[in-house]
C-alpha cells in the first residue's frame, strides 16, 4: 500500500517540524518532497546535506542543472523534473538547456553535452564506466574531482527520485506549469 503522507506542521514531531520551518523560510512553502521525506527526519537531513554539498561542488549553475536533470529524466521522476525546471529558471539557466535536458536531446555546448553523456553513463553502467568514457569526459575539460562530484549528485538525486517513485509524491502547485512525462519510445 502506498499511502505515504505528505506531512505538515500539524503531523510531525519537533525534529521534523524544524526541518519544515527551515524549508518554509527558504521557499515560502514546504515542497511536498520535503513533507514526504520528514517521515524519516534522518533521510530529510541527509538529502538536505547532500543538496548543499553538491550545490557547493566543482560545478557551476549550468553544470549542476545538467547533472540534476539528466538524472531526473533518466530516472523518470515525475516530481523532480518539474521542480528542477523551476529551480533552473530561478538560477537563470538558458531555457534551451532546460528544454534539451527535458526532451533528452543533445546540448549545444560540447562541454555540457560531455557532462550529460558522462552522467548517463554513470547511471546506466552503475559506475562501471570504461576508460574510454572517462577519457572522453576528461577531454571535454573535466577532472577526477568532477567525476566524484557527479557521484555526489547521483547520491542526492537517488534519495529524491526513489522517494518520489515509492511515495508517488504529488506535484506542488508551484511546479504544475512545468509538469513532465517521459515520452514513450517507439
Amino acid at each position: 500500500m502506498r499511502n505515504f503522507k505528505v506531512h505538515t506542521f500539524d503531523t510531525v514531531d519537533q525534529e521534523a517540524k524544524s526541518i519544515l520551518e527551515e524549508k518554509q523560510k527558504a521557499f515560502g512553502f514546504v515542497p511536498n518532497l520535503i513533507g514526504t521525506l520528514v517521515e524519516s527526519p534522518q533521510l530529510a537531513k541527509a538529502y538536505d546535506e547532500l543538496h548543499e554539498l553538491f550545490t557547493n561542488s566543482s560545478f557551476n549553475s549550468e553544470e549542476l542543472t545538467v547533472v540534476w536533470q539528466t538524472i531526473n529524466v533518466e530516472n523518470e521522476c515525475h516530481y523532480c523534473v518539474p521542480a528542477h525546471t523551476a529551480i533552473a529558471n530561478a538560477m537563470n539557466i538558458d531555457s534551451a538547456i532546460t528544454e534539451a535536458l527535458r526532451n533528452e536531446t543533445p546540448l549545444q555546448s560540447e562541454k555540457l553535452e560531455a557532462l550529460r553523456t558522462f552522467t548517463l553513463q554513470m547511471i546506466r553502467k552503475r559506475g562501471f564506466v570504461s576508460d574510454e568514457d572517462l577519457n572522453s569526459f576528461y577531454a571535454a575539460g573535466y577532472t577526477h574531482r568532477n567525476v566524484l562530484d557527479v557521484i555526489l549528485g547521483l547520491a542526492q538525486k537517488t534519495i529524491s527520485n526513489y522517494t518520489n517513485h515509492v511515495s508517488q509524491t504529488p506535484l506542488d502547485k508551484n511546479f504544475q506549469s512545468f509538469k513532465w512525462e517521459k515520452e514513450a519510445t517507439v
